[in-house]
This record gives structure tokens, C-alpha cells and sequence, in this order.
């Protein structure tokens, strides 16, 4: 007569009170353990399983075993009709096993770590020695397997000390070759150095002649000087001559001006004539530009980047972009990527420039500001085919620079006094431009900005 599940767990609860594991399980042991139970759980029902196990039931038996092998250990050492449920199962997956291990014998040819398992699972009469006698043998097998790895290890060991004496040896060899060669060459350096020195005692001795022969050549330049100064003053005096001969030829010369002025004024209206002819042949404008105006001063009814700044307006207000693109012949420069990813990172690339394009396409038609926006390239597998849309110039950076390296180019190549706009939430980005006179907004401004448009 089959006894009832209650029954059973007092009887097992019995016998485990009278036979106890009196150290922990080895660690391979408790591994097989843990894959058995995992391997039956899914046999049983929802019901069957403790409450603490319900939850990985629809969980893999090796994911089980990742995630619920420390529970699986306690509810089969706590609870008994689990662990009757887990030999049943046991019994039925190993049956030539469980019935060695419950008449007591153990299989010659099984796994001692698959025997010890068995034996925590089952509690068969004198488990606990079975289960002691097949950790004894694992670790003998895995001491003997151990020593099978030390021994390999000493013999490749000793290859590698047998490879290293040799290979020192020729080393040794190479190196004597070597010293050889640079004492050789030591002793033809030392008699170079003599004769080094040999040539700089020959130089100094050069040295002197050349400075006696200098301070021969200064005095005699000295001489030479006062003969050029006699000479300059005999000179001045003839000047004085001529001065006085050219002054006397003037007065003579006062008696024929008026045709020498007729032929002047005539030689001026050809010079006039032909520079009216060269201006329509040319078709220069009239000159525009007057010496003031390259003064650098600040004009009344002028603004800058910096002036707007200085009214008081949110960093994140819309109004604010609208102010710095009225301002005359201003170029707004927008991060693309920084934009599209603070605004809209969950749509793809592809998406996000179309939808960053076609809000600032309108924004450009609404401001007539001159709009650049900059995508970074550098990680692109081949060329975007995008059609840039009215008002808009799209730019992707090379191989090798980023978007940022871009755009501080930009900011850097337009002339000072441009009102310059870059839109980008990057702080390196923000700063560069900012050296270059450029005025830096939040990307946060530029996106409530065209959420009205």
C-alpha cells in the first residue's frame, strides 16, 4: 500500500535527522545537484513546487540554474516532499542509478560526482557515507588529474628552461661578437678624437693669425674713414656751388614758364581723359568706402550676438533665436547629431536629419537667415544620398574630423562683425566658438523654436 506524501516527508525527515552531512557539500557536487533539480522541475506542476520556486517555473532549466540554484539548494535540503518529488523524477531519468544507490552498492563505471548527487537526492540508507566515499573519489580524480597537469606543465617548463639556455648561450655568443666589434670601434674613435684634437690645436692657432690680421685691417679702415670724411667735406663745399648754380639757372629759367606750363596742364587733361576712359572701360563703381570708415568703433542702431545677450531673456526662450536671426546677415550653424539626439534619439538617423532639415528649411524661409547644419561623417560606410533642402546647406564632416572640428571652421572662416549663431549643447563646442566671436545657444532653444513652426 502506497504511503500518503505526509507520511513520506516525516519518515525522510526522520531519517535525515538521523544521518546529516557534517561539513558543506563540495563544490561540484552541489553544482550536479543544482542541474538535477533543474533538469526536474519542469516535470512538476505549479502546485507542486515551493512557493519560493514558483517564480522560475517558465524559466529554462539552465537559466533556472543561473538564476535559482542557491533556492533550488535550500527547498530540496528544507523541504522533504520536494526533494521525494525530485528523486521520483530522478528515478525515472536514472533508473539503473537510483536502484544501485538504494541497495546500497555503487556503480563501478558512474561518475563519482554524478553518484554523490544522486545520493544527496535519493537519501538512501548510509547516503551520507556514499555521498562522503564519492567526494573522496572526485577529488582523488581530481587530484590525479592535478598531478597529470603538473607533470605537463614541468615537462613544457623544462623545454622552455632547455630553449632559454640555449638561446642565452647564443645571445652570449653575440653579444662577445658585438663587444668586440665596439672595442674595435672604440680605438678608431680614440685615434679620430686625436686627430680631432690635433685639428682645433692647428684652428686656435688660425684664430690668433686672423685676429692680429682683423685688428690690421681695423686700423687701416680707421685710416680710410678719416680720408672719407676729408673727402665728404670737399664734397659739401662743391654742393654748395651747385646749389648756388642751380638757384642762378632758376632765375634765368622764370622767363620761359609760361610754356612749360602750357605743356603741363596739357599732359594733365591727357591723364585725366584717359583715367575717365579706363573707369567706363572697367565699369567701376563709384568709391563708397571713406578713410573713417576703417576705424574700428561701434556705430549707434548696430547689434551683435553679445548685444541680444544682454536683454533679459531665458537661455531657453524661442524669442531669444528670433532676435539673434533679425540681426543683418546673420548665419545660424547647428550640431545636427546633438540636436536630433536631445529632441528625438529614439528615431533612426536617417529620420532625424529629415525631420531636423524640414523645420529648419521653414525656419530659413520665416528669418532669411543663411543656415549651415552639420551632420559628423566620420563613422559613415558610404556617402548619404540627401537632397539639402531650400535655404539650407548640409555639410558632413571627413574621415578623420568630427562635427565639432567642423564647426569650429565655420565659425573661424566667417569675417569679424558677422553676427554667427551656433546651436549645440556640447560645452568644448560652445566654447570654441565662442573664442571665434560667435554666439553659442543651448540645442533645447533651437527645438521649441521649430515646435512652432
Amino acid at each position: 500500500m502506497e504511503q500518503p506524501a505526509g507520511g513520506a516527508a516525516s519518515a525522510d525527515a526522520a531519517d535525515d535527522a538521523v544521518e546529516a552531512l557534517d561539513r558543506p557539500l563540495p563544490e561540484g557536487v552541489r553544482h550536479r545537484v543544482v542541474a538535477l533539480v533543474s533538469d526536474a522541475f519542469g516535470g512538476l506542476t505549479v502546485t507542486e513546487l515551493p512557493a519560493q520556486l514558483r517564480q522560475y517555473a517558465r524559466f529554462t532549466p539552465t537559466r533556472r540554474a543561473k538564476f535559482a540554484g542557491n533556492a533550488m539548494a535550500a527547498a530540496l535540503e528544507g523541504d522533504a516532499a520536494f526533494r521525494l518529488r525530485i528523486g521520483e523524477r530522478l528515478r525515472e531519468s536514472q533508473p539503473e542509478l537510483s536502484a544501485a544507490l538504494e541497495a546500497g552498492s555503487l556503480p563501478a563505471a558512474a561518475d563519482p560526482v554524478d553518484v554523490a548527487a544522486a545520493a544527496y537526492v535519493l537519501r538512501p540508507a548510509g547516503w551520507v557515507k556514499l555521498l562522503a566515499a564519492a567526494g573522496e573519489e572526485a577529488e582523488r580524480a581530481d587530484a590525479e588529474r592535478a598531478d597529470d597537469e603538473s607533470r605537463r606543465e614541468l615537462e613544457r617548463l623544462r623545454e622552455e628552461l632547455a630553449q632559454a639556455r640555449a638561446q642565452t648561450r647564443s645571445e652570449t655568443e653575440r653579444l662577445r661578437s658585438d663587444l668586440d666589434a665596439s672595442r674595435k670601434e672604440a680605438e678608431s674613435l680614440q685615434r679620430k678624437l686625436r686627430s680631432a684634437a690635433n685639428e682645433v690645436k692647428r684652428g686656435e692657432a688660425a684664430l690668433r693669425r686672423g685676429r692680429a690680421e682683423s685688428e690690421t685691417v681695423r686700423a687701416e679702415a680707421a685710416a680710410q674713414v678719416s680720408a672719407a670724411e676729408s673727402e665728404t667735406r670737399r664734397l659739401r663745399a662743391r654742393l654748395s656751388e651747385a646749389e648756388a648754380s642751380v638757384e642762378a639757372g632758376r632765375r634765368a629759367a622764370r622767363e620761359g614758364r609760361s610754356v612749360e606750363d602750357m605743356r603741363v596742364r596739357l599732359l594733365l587733361d591727357t591723364v585725366l581723359e584717359a583715367a575717365g576712359g579706363l573707369r567706363r572701360e572697367l565699369a567701376l563703381p563709384p568709391s563708397s568706402m571713406r578713410p573713417a570708415d576703417t576705424v574700428d568703433a561701434v556705430e549707434p542702431g548696430r547689434m551683435s550676438p553679445k548685444d541680444v545677450a544682454a536683454r533679459a531673456l531665458s537661455d531657453t526662450d524661442p524669442a531669444l533665436l528670433d532676435q539673434l536671426l533679425a540681426l543683418p546677415q546673420a548665419h545660424l550653424i547647428v550640431d545636427g547629431y546633438n540636436v536630433t539626439k536631445t529632441g528625438y534619439p529614439q528615431m533612426p538617423l536617417e529620420k532625424q536629419r529629415l525631420r531636423l532639415l524640414g523645420g529648419l528649411s521653414v525656419l530659413a524661409a520665416q528669418t532669411g537667415a543663411e543656415m549651415t547644419c552639420v551632420f559628423d561623417g566620420a563613422e559613415l560606410a558610404a556617402p548619404v544620398l540627401l537632397a539639402p533642402p531650400r535655404g539650407v546647406r548640409v555639410l558632413f564632416s571627413r574621415a578623420g574630423v568630427t562635427a565639432d572640428e567642423l564647426i569650429r571652421q565655420l565659425a573661424r572662416a566667417e569675417p569679424s562683425g558677422r553676427p554667427v549663431v551656433v546651436v549645440s549643447t556640447d560645452r568644448e563646442v560652445a566654447d570654441g566658438v565662442a573664442k571665434a566671436g560667435a554666439r553659442p545657444v543651448a540645442s533645447l532653444l533651437l527645438l521649441k523654436r521649430l515646435s512652432r513652426v
